[in-house]
């Protein structure tokens, strides 16, 4: 008996060295050949297919130098951990490509290591201690270099993306060139010395989205008032053309006659617009701004009214307001739902922000055919412009659902008929000055094969403001996108352009899930709740009705006493006021059990699911060796 026990323990031991042997062999020819699994649900963590389409490209050799200080007490443990996952995408990216050549350097004080990263645009970060490092990679390609001065592990799921986009950049130098023609500052404004003086800041940087199309593109600023597209401009990108002129619709519908390209972004009501005037649209402050290509949308069939915003109760946004928190309808959060999934600009975008805008309407004329990209729910209606602005309690309270999908965002594809017949519209004669006969024009009348066009019905989503997240890191500039507005813009121009390689892998960076469930919960009893109000407003008004007309047929000297009419009306309304203040009570008392019990149901299936499923396993396990050795 003693030599079995003896036995048994002496297995038990050889087998638990065995296992440990095991597992180390395995971490070491897994840590050989850099391999992961990844059991993402979006792939988050394997390259994309645009990623490898662009290294697959490659014919010249790339060097990668990845510059990484490795003193033990010198990088926080943090971003020691996050150096290695940068590390093991660069080994996978050198496994797809023959042509790409990786190099480790450790930037030493006063080492060539250091000189070499400096002169690479690699900068050091300093730390508490005064010491300078360096988490950064260089990318050459003959003559053509590209820096990511400092890694940050905030724009971890954008680590791909710019590793593939600085790629392309050093593989292929020459850029298409994008105009952009904006009413609004997207490239910045200069400092002012006597704003300075007055304390109201300086200068102003540039949009992310303009600083991220010149990674990519030759980007040419065009005004407002031009009459002729330059002729190498591939894309142009239209932000809220607020008064445009005819002359330049001509000049952008000649544009597309040729063969340009355009993607409009207009608005009903422009918010950055209002604030950069001085208003503050959110209080109904500042005069109202409007944007649209009226002769141009007219002539391609589409609509679009200048006074209405679309409101959705699916997608509103949650906003502050003074010391509280309220519902902005005409805020939009749209989520995958509301996004295209076939179009290959929208297919990987999953959340956009939407303010204020507007929807497009109509048929395209023949010839053209329309794809809507972004669309509201039915649970959405129009409102007036200035109503938008203000409270969103005022669009609740009498929110009606128009069971309309309304158009947020649209493609045309087709060949296009100028929006100007007569030819180039005669410019605006001088006070005093007869009207000139327009000399004859040899301007195009179509297009000679097909072209496209898009339209997004909102300008403001392109405002640093609607879609990213400036930090400080380390004391370097650290942009993080809110949402996919920014993507989708950079999706649509690199469409344009003809290059889509970059667009599924940037669409990774953005993935958020919306508790789809929870929200079609809380728009239900919203929807109960908002009813419960309109019903006692309308009590009020009409006891408020009656108490009136009491009180013109009183006698005299009851001025100021109220009448046994009266004082039953006031009576029967409080009463019904006190129910109804009941029933609002448990519906939101209801509203918000519900809430939490799905939400804690959540929680344990995720937290105590996988542990619960390996104890079944296991007592299984145990169960059936038992029967197998008592059947022995």
């Amino acid at each position: 008996m003693k030599q079995k026990k003896l036995e048994t323990l002496l297995y038990s031991a050889v087998g638990i060295a065995a296992m440990a042997l095991i597992l180390v062999a395995v971490n070491f020819i897994a840590a050989t050949f850099r391999s992961r699994v990844d059991l993402t649900a979006d792939k988050l963590y394997t390259l994309s297919d645009g990623t490898k389409k662009i290294v697959g490209k490659l014919d010249t050799k790339v060097k990668i130098r990845l510059y990484y200080s490795q003193r033990d007490n010198a990088m926080p443990v943090f971003l020691k951990t996050y150096a290695q996952r940068v590390e093991d995408l660069l080994v996978e990216l050198k496994q797809q490509s023959k042509f790409i050549e990786i190099e480790k350097l450790d930037p030493q004080p006063d080492s060539d290591a250091e000189d070499s990263a400096n002169l690479d645009g690699v900068e050091g970060q300093p730390t508490q201690t005064g010491e300078k490092i360096y988490l950064g990679v260089s990318i050459n390609c003959l003559d053509q270099k590209v820096a990511l001065p400092f890694l940050s592990p905030e724009r971890e799921k954008l680590l791909e993306y710019d590793l593939a986009r600085a790629i392309a950049r050093v593989a292929n130098p020459t850029k298409p060139v994008v105009g952009v023609m904006s009413a609004l500052p997207v490239f910045g404004t200069p400092m002012n010395p006597m704003m300075m003086r007055m304390g109201q800041g300086g200068q102003q940087p540039a949009w992310y989205l303009i600083s991220e199309l010149k990674n990519d593109f030759d980007v040419k600023q065009l005004e407002m008032n031009v009459t002729e597209i330059p002729a190498d401009v591939k894309v142009l990108l239209v932000i809220h053309p607020r008064d445009i002129t005819d002359a330049t619709q001509f000049a952008i519908d000649q544009f597309v006659l040729r063969g340009g390209k355009l993607v409009a972004y207009l608005d009903p009501v422009s918010y950055v617009d209002q604030q950069r005037q001085g208003g503050n649209p959110m209080m109904g402050g500042g005069p109202p701004t409007s944007s649209s290509l009226d002769k141009l949308l007219a002539a391609w069939g589409i609509g679009f009214d200048k006074t209405k915003c679309v409101a959705d109760m699916k997608y509103v946004t949650r906003m502050g307001r003074g010391q509280r928190v309220e519902q902005q309808p005409a805020v939009l959060s749209l989520t995958a739902d509301a996004i295209d999934r076939n179009d290959i600009s929208t297919s990987q975008v999953d959340s956009l922000m939407m303010g204020f805008g507007g929807a497009f309407t109509g048929s395209p004329v023949e010839g053209l055919k329309k794809t809507v990209l972004i669309k509201s729910t039915t649970q959405s209606q129009l409102v007036e412009g200035f109503l938008a602005q203000m409270s969103g309690d005022a669009i609740v309270k009498d929110f009606k659902p128009s069971s309309t999908e309304y158009a947020l965002a649209i493609k045309l594809s087709g060949k296009f008929k100028t929006a100007f017949p007569n030819g180039k519209p005669d410019a605006a004669p001088a006070p005093g000055e007869e009207k000139k006969e327009a000399p004859k024009s040899d301007a195009l009348k179509e297009t000679k094969d097909e072209n496209h066009v898009i339209l997004v019905a909102d300008a403001d989503m392109l405002a640093d403001q609607f879609c990213v997240q400036i930090q400080d890191f380390f004391g370097q500039r650290v942009v993080i996108p809110r949402n996919g507005n920014v993507n989708l813009a950079q999706n649509f121009v690199e469409q344009m352009a003809g290059d889509t390689a970059l667009m599924n892998t940037r669409s990774r960076a953005i993935v958020q899930r919306q508790f789809t469930r929870v929200r079609d919960m809380q728009l239900k009893a919203e929807e109960a709740y908002r009813e419960k109000i309109k019903g006692l407003e309308n009590s009020l008004q009409e006891t408020q009705r009656k108490l009136n007309d009491l009180q013109r047929n009183k006698e005299k000297g009851q001025r100021f006493v109220l009448s046994p009419e009266q004082q039953k009306e006031l009576e029967n309304f409080r009463k019904q006021e006190a129910k109804v203040k009941v029933d609002l009570k448990l519906l939101r008392r209801d509203l918000r059990q519900e809430v939490e019990s799905m939400e804690n149901r959540l929680k344990w299936m995720n937290i105590a699911g996988m542990p619960f499923l390996v104890t079944i396993g296991g007592i299984g396990l145990a169960v059936v060796k038992r029967r197998r050795t008592a059947a022995r």
